[in-house]
């Protein structure tokens, strides 16, 4: 599977552009502010209805604009599909497949598959929490399509939960009593949504883990031991949960839903004083770890970029397994002017057979001649192919 032709509509800078593309390598070269992120940034966003960059929609539509559209043909051997999003800020997407309209855009995740490493991407060593899960959600989603709505779904009921939480604290400080009754049905809505999250994002860090070990050695060159594991908050209330996940277990969902009501029991007394929900997937984390100690803290420039580049590549062959249509296309968005000429020939080799890959850079000589291929020349939110 490979992306064959890319249309835009009032996306970022561009009011309108069609491009066609091969499967291979494929260069956009232009200074920075030229929009060539931009063109990348949309192929990420028909995968995965998410943008690296932004966490709303609306820089997303290009000033003046109501809406726009990103529409994407994806070759798939003897067949094809074409898949487009209707961005509207403020309101719901709309998204087609093959001209029929879903009911729901997120219907369209699953066909498209990428993987894109970015400078931002150093968040995920150094950056908050909230970082960390966000890359395991996007992958999960992509990975299992029918899991898209667990995250969605789970922070619906944390946000009506903390309502609750806020409301029923205010009560207790008036002297009155807190709707207690009410908050254990939304422990039971907590501990069932996140029971489902939790299981989905354990059961993906194992199967990540020899994965990210694998690629740290290849582009270091073994100059560490990297380890991922899942850190969550249920089971500091729960010792025996602790102890399945030290030893590689992945306990049911069950299990794990009546965890999270036993610890939430634990800590009623401390959401009801401060008005949020204390534990739960939206808290966990995912440790990082080179040798004995962690990556975030610890780790060289170097070796967090190295970091970086293992959990996507490892992301790439963990998506890659589902055959060649499972396989992603690669994007790698002025990434190699960061890297010094050993980790760059390596990235370079490593990514080398993956079927289609997308490349951005300021000059044509950031580019590894391994990469060579199709180019394409950004200039003023032009694009214009040449070679």
């Amino acid at each position: 599977m490979y992306l064959q032709h890319l249309s835009l509509a009032n996306f970022r800078s561009y009011e309108h552009v069609d491009l066609e593309f091969d499967p291979g390598f494929t260069a956009l070269i232009g200074h920075n502010g030229q929009g060539k992120t931009n063109v990348v940034e949309a192929i990420d966003y028909l995968a995965s209805l998410g943008s690296h960059r932004v966490t709303s929609s609306a820089p997303l539509v290009r000033y003046g604009a109501d809406y726009s559209i990103v529409r994407g043909k994806l070759d798939r051997g003897e067949r094809s599909t074409l898949l487009e999003v209707q961005i509207n800020p403020g309101k719901a997407n709309r998204a087609r497949i093959n001209r029929s309209e879903v009911p729901r855009a997120r219907d369209i995740i699953g066909y498209l598959r990428t993987v894109l490493f970015s400078p931002e991407d150093l968040a995920l060593v150094k950056g908050d929490p909230d970082v960390r899960r966000r890359f395991l959600d996007d992958l999960m989603a992509l990975r299992t399509p029918r899991l898209t709505g667990l995250r969605s779904d789970y922070d619906r009921v944390v946000r009506q939960r903390n309502a609750l939480l806020k409301s029923a604290g205010a009560m207790r400080g008036r002297g009155k009593g807190a709707d207690l009754p009410t908050l254990d049905v939304w422990d039971d809505h907590l501990a069932d949504a996140g029971a489902q999250l939790l299981h989905a994002r354990i059961e993906l860090v194992r199967d990540l883990q020899p994965l990210v070990t694998e690629a740290y050695d290849e582009v270091s060159a073994g100059q560490s031991v990297a380890h991922i594991a899942y850190q969550a908050t249920v089971a500091e209330y729960e010792p025996v949960l602790q102890q399945q996940l030290d030893a590689g277990e992945i306990p049911t969902i069950e299990v794990l839903a009546q965890s999270l009501r036993n610890a939430l029991l634990s800590v009623r007394r401390r959401e009801l004083e401060r008005g949020v929900s204390l534990v739960g997937p939206h808290r966990d984390d995912v440790l990082l770890t080179l040798g004995p100690m962690p990556a975030k803290g610890y780790a060289s420039h170097g070796e967090s970029w190295s970091f970086a580049l293992a959990l996507r590549l490892a992301s790439f062959r963990l998506l890659s397994f589902d055959g060649p249509e499972g396989e992603p296309v690669l994007i790698l968005d002025d990434v190699f002017a960061e890297l010094d000429v050993k980790r760059r020939d390596r990235l370079a080799q490593l990514v080398s057979p993956a079927r289609q890959v997308f490349v951005t850079a300021a000059v044509p000589d950031d580019v590894p001649e391994l990469l060579a291929g199709a180019r394409f020349d950004v200039e003023l939110g032009r694009v214009q192919r040449v070679g």
